[in-house]
């Protein structure tokens, strides 16, 4: 009926098995399914001994010294197997195994059978007047010490006989007081049952419930579809089209770069062209002067010769060196850029943005009708699941189990009384047993008090007192009963012992340890022909892996039945759940989807064309090296000071006049022209800056016009195989986008399956309450309630009854000293008699018997052999 029940759940398991697709990057936003609601249980399958505990905890140790061995599983399965004893080593191995058993029983054994025939032999021999029987004492030197240590030993074997008494009668209580308790206990069990019934409608509905979360958010995603697959439509083509325009537009910007590269060559140049052709000039004049200085007759002379030769030899260096006059003239090239640039290329490439920004609305358009198809079948899967359920009599089920529980907790309560019933006569036996015991004590102890202190030290054995005397009668009376009870409680300790000793070793110690399930899962051990004995019960199949250990453990950590009884063996969960063909369906209708996004134009004809008119101006043909080698040189052709040095050196080796002092004139005018026009061309800022602006514009004209049309050519190319991207592939885009959002939505569906998986595994129908009812009517009645208190009482009982053989002797012996008897031996005159003149074989003499007197006033004791 159980399985029944979780057909529902087993629907709501099924795992998500669509068509390979790409997985969409994104990861779906995780939904919150809460926690399914489960019922608190209030049974406490662990029992608390409390201080009685301690004496468990004793007679498990000697239990323990008597049988140290382990579980005997080989044989247990031989046993259920019904095949013990067709092998002489059965015998031995169960002999092994409960040796220390045997041999405790039969020492219990031969005490039952030997101490009533040594009771009645200890009778019969007193009747006789042998055995202490004959009431006659001699008087010993050392008859206090024997008394003291008769009545010593005689008092601790009574007080060890008490402890064993009340052990059995604690045990024996502990059990009537549990069971008078465990109806509680009983009720606790049947109350947690119904809860897990009652929960278990409730926790499906819920389960079903946020099913409806799923579907929301499916459907509000389905809603915004049309924008969000515009959106990633509009992302995908973007990674091809976003480059392309990238490239159009840094394209633009090299234009309008080369553009004012062209008018910064154009100024630089003509500011340094001005400043070179100003210094030219002076140079030019300088040289002209000292070419008429030199023509002079002075230096025609000998002495001038040398110098003069020298000056004129010079003379050719006095010129400038970095001449821009000779540099290519740029302006036609500029020319053509302005003609290029009247072109908006930037504007044409925003139009081009604008029109593919447009994507997601044109997406939108084109497909509200799949939305409409993939809504409905998403409808279908929540239609499908309610029909489902509606299959599934699961109010019927529930009905029957409860009805069925109620019917047992009905029985329970019918047999309750008469368990307490029985309970008492059992408590009452044992009680009585315990009072034999305690009888056996009580006279012990009052023959002891009244022994004690009727006790007259100079009284003789015939004269003492009434009270010793019954001190005396009561000891021996505690010897009768104890002979006569005995083996009465032997026989008890032997039964319970043996009984309630392999009950705790066989059942108690191996359910605590599980070493019992193991015999129980054993492959073909309950039945011969299956190997899982419970899923052949439960499944008829019993090949499956479905054992009473693993469900116990995990009903112990309330797992759900589902798990517990490995019930995704049984049902193919696919079959309930089947998301994928539902996704076939959404993806028939996707593939019919078709998108026209022709209209949008990246890039016209006439950005295009203008992107080939900029590649043909042909600012690849300048002569860059002749622009940076020029602004590479320095401004003369020799530094002006070091010939200015020159001249004035010469002009000194000249005659003093005319000649030498218009030489260093000339050479203070050279000086004049290097401070006033090389210094400022070098490093006036103007000039400097024109230097840079110069050499910076024409390498980053260099470097823009190197492969100039294949640069152009690759632009067009990427704007075309964009514009055909959009044209013509834009349909297989869209499709693919579709598909991996439906991946999207289908996650949903997914985390909803998992969750439900996880609930039914771990929450739902949690079976806790199975593993409390093992361990109650295990762990806790059998073994907790009956078998340690029985062995408890055993324990105590046993132990007080081998306690009586050394309290017989020790009360034999000591109530000589407390009877009055009926003859003693005494001394006429010890002191007198010549130790010599006696014989020494005149004991009669030495010591005569003397008969006890009358006595009038003797008190009514009876009068025991």
């Amino acid at each position: 009926m159980a399985i029944k029940l979780y057909l529902l759940l087993v629907f709501l398991c099924g795992s998500t098995t669509a068509e390979k697709q790409t997985v969409y990057k994104s990861a779906p936003a995780p939904l919150d399914f809460g926690f399914v609601p489960t019922g608190s249980y209030d049974t406490n399958a662990y029992h608390e001994p409390g201080p009685i505990g301690l004496l468990f905890h004793l007679v498990q140790g000697f239990l323990y010294l008597v049988q140290p061995n382990p579980f005997p599983q080989e044989l247990v399965k031989r046993i259920a197997q019904q095949k013990f004893g067709e092998t002489r080593s059965d015998y031995q191995k169960t002999i092994h195994y409960e040796i220390g058993f045997i041999i405790a029983t039969a020492i219990g054994l031969l005490f039952f059978l030997l101490m009533p025939l040594v009771g009645l032999c200890f009778c019969m021999c007193r009747c006789c007047e042998n055995c202490g029987g004959e009431m006659h004492q001699r008087h010993k030197k050392n008859a206090d010490c024997h008394r003291g240590c008769f009545a010593t030993f005689l008092f601790v074997s009574s007080l060890l006989i008490s402890v064993g008494v009340l052990c059995a009668y604690a045990a024996n209580q502990n059990l009537t007081t549990q069971i008078r308790g465990s109806k509680q206990l009983v009720h606790s069990n049947f109350k947690d049952l119904r809860t897990l019934l009652s929960e278990t409608p409730m926790q499906i509905d819920y389960i079903l419930s946020k099913f409806n979360i799923t579907k929301d958010k499916a459907l509000s995603d389905l809603t915004n579809v049309s924008p969000l697959l515009g959106e990633r439509v509009h992302e995908q083509l973007g990674k091809d089209v976003r480059p392309a325009f990238d490239a159009v537009l840094n394209m633009a910007g090299a234009i309008k770069e080369t553009k004012e590269a062209l008018e910064n060559v154009s100024i630089a140049v003509e500011v340094l062209q001005e400043a070179t052709d100003r210094l030219n000039a002076n140079l030019t004049d300088a040289k002209s002067q000292l070419n008429n200085t030199l023509s002079d007759a002075a230096c025609s002379t000998n002495v001038a010769m040398i110098p003069c030769n020298n000056i004129k030899n010079s003379l050719g260096q006095l010129k400038i060196n970095a001449n821009f006059n000779t540099l290519p003239d740029t302006g036609h090239y500029l020319e053509k850029l302005n003609g290029v640039l009247r072109t908006d290329l930037s504007n044409l490439v925003q139009k081009g943005y604008t029109a593919f920004n447009n994507t997601p609305e044109m997406v939108q358009n084109q497909t509200r009708n799949v939305e409409e198809d993939v809504k409905n079948i998403l409808d279908s899967i929540g239609s499908n699941i309610s029909n489902y359920t509606k299959m599934v009599p699961v109010l019927h089920i529930i009905s029957n189990l409860t009805s069925y529980l109620s019917r047992g907790e009905m029985y329970v309560r019918e047999y309750y009384p008469v368990v307490e019933q029985y309970d008492f006569y059992r408590w009452l036996t044992s009680l009585v047993l315990c009072c034999m015991v305690a009888l056996i004590v009580v006279f012990y102890f009052l023959g002891l008090l009244c022994g004690s202190c009727g006790y007259d030290q100079h009284s003789s054995p015939t004269t003492r007192g009434c009270i010793s005397n019954t001190g005396g009668n009561f000891l021996m009376a505690g010897v009768g009963f104890s002979f006569i009870f005995s083996w009465v409680l032997m026989l008890t300790v032997v039964i319970t012992f043996f009984a309630g000793g392999n009950m705790e070793k066989l059942v108690c110690e191996s359910f605590q340890d599980k070493s019992l399930f193991k015999v129980l899962d054993s492959p073909y051990q309950l039945n011969s022909q299956w190997k899982n004995y419970l899923s052949g019960v439960l499944y008829q199949n019993p090949s499956m892996n479905l054992t009473f250990e693993k469900l116990y453990s995990d009903c112990k950590e309330n797992k759900g039945i589902f798990t517990a009884l490995q019930m995704d063996h049984v049902f193919n969960l696919n079959d309930f759940l089947n998301i994928s063909m539902y996704m076939d369906e959404v993806t028939d209708k996707i593939d019919l989807v078709s998108l026209d996004l022709s209209n949008i134009v990246l890039l016209d004809e006439k950005g295009k064309q203008n992107l080939l008119e900029f590649s043909a101006t042909g600012i690849n043909q300048i002569d860059f090296d002749a622009f940076l080698t020029e602004v590479g040189k320095s401004s003369t052709n020799v530094d002006l000071l070091a010939f200015a040095n020159d001249l004035e050196e010469n002009a000194d080796m000249l005659p003093k006049g005319a000649l030498g002092n218009a030489l260093k004139g000339h050479a203070n005018s050279i000086r004049t022209i290097h401070i006033q026009q090389v210094v400022p061309l070098e490093q006036s800022m103007k000039y400097v800056k024109a230097r840079i602006t110069l050499k910076q514009s024409i390498k980053l004209l260099q470097t823009t016009s190197y492969d100039i049309e294949e640069k152009v050519q690759d632009v067009i190319t990427s704007i075309d195989n964009a514009q055909m991207l959009i044209s013509n592939n834009a349909s297989s885009v869209i499709k693919r986008e579709f598909k991996k959002f439906m991946n999207t939505v289908v996650d949903y569906f997914v985390q909803y399956v998992n969750w439900v998986k996880e609930s039914v595994a771990l929450d739902v129908a949690g079976c806790k309450p199975i593993a409390n009812v093992v361990d109650t009517a295990v762990d806790v009645f059998l073994c907790s309630y009956l078998v340690d208190s029985m062995n408890s009482f055993w324990f105590g009982l046993g132990g007080a009854t081998i306690f009586l053989i050394p309290a017989i002797i020790f009360a034999v012996k000591l109530s000589k000293f407390y009877r009055r008897m009926d003859t003693e031996d005494v001394y006429d005159d010890v002191e007198t008699v010549p130790m010599k003149n006696l014989s020494s074989y005149d004991t009669l003499n030495r010591f005569p018997r003397a008969s006890a007197p009358p006595h009038q006033d003797d008190c009514f004791a009876p009068q025991l052999v």
